[in-house]
C-alpha cells in the first residue's frame, strides 16, 4: 500500500439555519467529497433545491459550490490487496469488479432491444421495451415507493 495524491471535487454548502421557534439562524459550513464533476453538480443542485423549501434554512449562494481539489489516499496494488487490508472491517464490501468492457454490454442491449415488442404493443407480456429501456418481469405489478414522513 502507497500513498497517493488523488483529485476530488468537494461540495462546499454554506447556510443559516434556524432552530424551531427561533427568527435568528446559526450559520454552519460543510464539505461533501465526489469523485466526477457531474456527481459533484448534481448533489449540490439537488441540496441547494431541496434546503430552499425549508422555512428555516437560508443558503448562501456566493458560499455553495463545486470545487476542483486534491486529498491524500491509500493506493493499493490490486483488489486482493484491498481486500486483504479491510477484510476484518465492520461495513466492508469488497469493490466490484468489472468483467466485461461497456461497449460489447451496449451492443447485447441494443441487439436485445430490437427484438422486443413495445410495451405498448405487447398487451402487458414482458419482457417489452419503452425507448431504450427494457422492462422484465411481470407487468402491473405493485411498485413499493418509499418515501420519508416528516
Amino acid at each position: 500500500m502507497d500513498i497517493a495524491w488523488i483529485q476530488v471535487f468537494v461540495l462546499t454548502l454554506s447556510e443559516c439555519v434556524a432552530p424551531a421557534g427561533k427568527t435568528v439562524c446559526q450559520e454552519r459550513e460543510f464539505e461533501l467529497q465526489f469523485l466526477s464533476q457531474p456527481d459533484c453538480e448534481f448533489a449540490l443542485q439537488q441540496l441547494v433545491s431541496l434546503k430552499q423549501e425549508s422555512d428555516k434554512v437560508i443558503i448562501d449562494p456566493d458560499k455553495a459550490s463545486c470545487t476542483v481539489s486534491a486529498r491524500q489516499s491509500k493506493v493499493f496494488a490490486s483488489v486482493d490487496a484491498i481486500n486483504e487490508a479491510f477484510r476484518g472491517e465492520d461495513g466492508w464490501r469488497a469493490p466490484q469488479i468489472e468483467e466485461s468492457s461497456p461497449g460489447v454490454e451496449r451492443a447485447a442491449h441494443q441487439q436485445r432491444l430490437a427484438s422486443l415488442p413495445a410495451c405498448g404493443d405487447a398487451d402487458g407480456v414482458s419482457p417489452c421495451k419503452v425507448g431504450d429501456i427494457i422492462l422484465e418481469g411481470a407487468m402491473g405489478d405493485p411498485v413499493e415507493v418509499w418515501r420519508q414522513d416528516q
